[in-house]
């Protein structure tokens, strides 16, 4: 009885231990908005753009 309890606290504590971990294949590199610049739109006048067309 004592080895069974062993096992399912083991087993619960690698799988909290994964849940938590949370692995990401994901770099920076693959984000596609640029979090630490504003957009070229942020800060204007709406209607009132520079008139650059990228």
């Amino acid at each position: 009885m004592q080895s069974i309890k062993t096992l399912l606290l083991t087993a619960l504590l690698v799988s909290i231990g994964a849940l938590i971990s949370g692995c990401s294949m994901q770099t920076a590199k693959d984000s596609s908005i640029p979090w630490n610049r504003p957009a070229d739109w942020e800060g204007q006048i709406p209607g009132m753009g520079t008139g650059n067309t990228h």
